[in-house]
């Protein structure tokens, strides 16, 4: 029999599901009301501007998306929680992005996919509120339904929509997950967030792909995450050199953020880099065959985009290396591959790489003929 009957218990029960999640594993646990007008409107003029691109589920499901209890009838509370998983210091991303050579992958890929583990310890944190309430509705999600993961965030306190559209929070920056519980006990809410981005745009400068339009509008048919991740088809020709050695995702926004100063390394083992992906080489990468591909990122977030698009974004990545001999091979031998979309890809590379050699020669040329004279 349930020993929650009345507003202080319901106080009291807010508090320990905080305590629990931390001990869980949760870096910070908020509870929040499910009014998000404000961020329906947000989202129904992002649709209407088209900058959903191809991830057409973002209107499939309607106003399910921005009101909970469409999606799970008779929630009145989310419990929203955040999960830190920074794999290494910056100065090493920073490296990686600034060597043309490197393969860059997105740090939140690096390891376990997120997806499980959160939900795995959600699913505890429901165990142990049952333990106290008896049955009780909720479920539980973590990027797996039409859910505004970041509103609902802000309004649980754990942070702010910064203007590149990601959660901010003042003492561990971005780089969290994000997960909730949808219920239908009428828990004390959070204060929500305040913004503090001020007048900073070194979101907006230094996006590759001048993605973030305007200060929080983000036209994800830019975006790099977008570009080599949700897009399944051919990557826009004018995109591609902005990739750079971008071949799974895009951190330039919140490597940029000042607020990240303040982030902290993860203690989930889960989380830290396998099979070495954030110091593979380009070339070592594209030589996978696909039984390699789905063995080294078996358990991860990247096998989601298959083999096919994984060698099309490592060929844009190889037209964007300096003249390189080696890489020229490598992608010649690509050229006899079924798929259309990686020969597409793999041409266009090969086309950059003679014009790179050309541009080398005519520059030795002019250097030759400046010193003969």
């Amino acid at each position: 029999m349930s020993s929650i009957r009345n507003d202080e218990d319901l106080r009291w029960l807010a508090v320990q599901i905080k305590q629990w999640g931390l001990e869980l594993g949760f870096q910070q646990v908020g509870i929040a009301d499910t009014d998000l007008e404000q961020a329906e409107r947000h989202l129904q003029a992002w649709l209407d501007d088209d900058f959903h691109g191809e991830m057409d589920y973002m209107h499939r499901h309607g106003l399910k998306r921005s009101r909970p209890a469409l999606l799970q009838p008779g929630t009145v509370r989310i419990i929203s929680v955040r999960m830190d998983y920074l794999p290494e210091p910056s100065d090493a991303m920073h490296k990686a992005l600034a060597g043309p050579v490197e393969a860059y992958i997105s740090r939140y890929a690096l390891g376990r996919d997120y997806h499980k583990l959160i939900r795995s310890r959600l699913q505890k944190l429901a165990d142990k509120i049952q333990v106290e309430t008896g049955p009780f509705g909720y479920r539980a999600f973590v990027d797996s339904a039409p859910v505004l993961e970041k509103a609902l965030a802000e309004k649980a306190g754990l942070g702010w929509i910064g203007k590149h559209s990601n959660l901010i929070n003042r003492k561990a920056g971005s780089w969290f997950f994000l997960g909730e519980i949808y219920t239908d006990l009428p828990l004390p809410i959070d204060p929500p967030a305040a913004m503090h981005c001020g007048s900073c745009a070194a979101c907006l400068d230094i996006c590759p792909t001048r993605a973030i339009v305007a200060p929080f509008r983000v036209d994800a048919r830019r975006c790099v995450s977008y570009l080599t991740i949700e897009l399944h088809g051919s990557i826009p020709e004018t995109l591609r050199p902005l990739i750079g050695n971008r071949i799974y995702g895009c951190d330039d926004c919140q490597l940029i953020c000042p607020w990240n100063r303040f982030a902290k390394l993860t203690a989930e083992n889960d989380f830290r880099p396998r099979h070495r992906l954030n110091a593979r080489h380009l070339l070592d990468v594209f030589a996978w065959d696909e039984q390699t591909f789905l063995t080294r990122t078996e358990g991860s977030a990247i096998r989601r985009i298959g083999y096919e698009r994984w060698l099309r974004n490592i060929a844009v990545a190889l037209g964007n290396v300096p003249h390189a001999p080696k890489a020229v091979e490598a992608l010649k031998a690509r050229l006899g591959h079924s798929s259309e979309l990686v020969k597409e890809h793999v041409r266009w590379a090969l086309d950059r790489q003679s014009a790179k050699r050309e541009e080398l020669a005519c520059s030795s040329a002019f250097v030759k003929g400046a010193t003969s004279d």
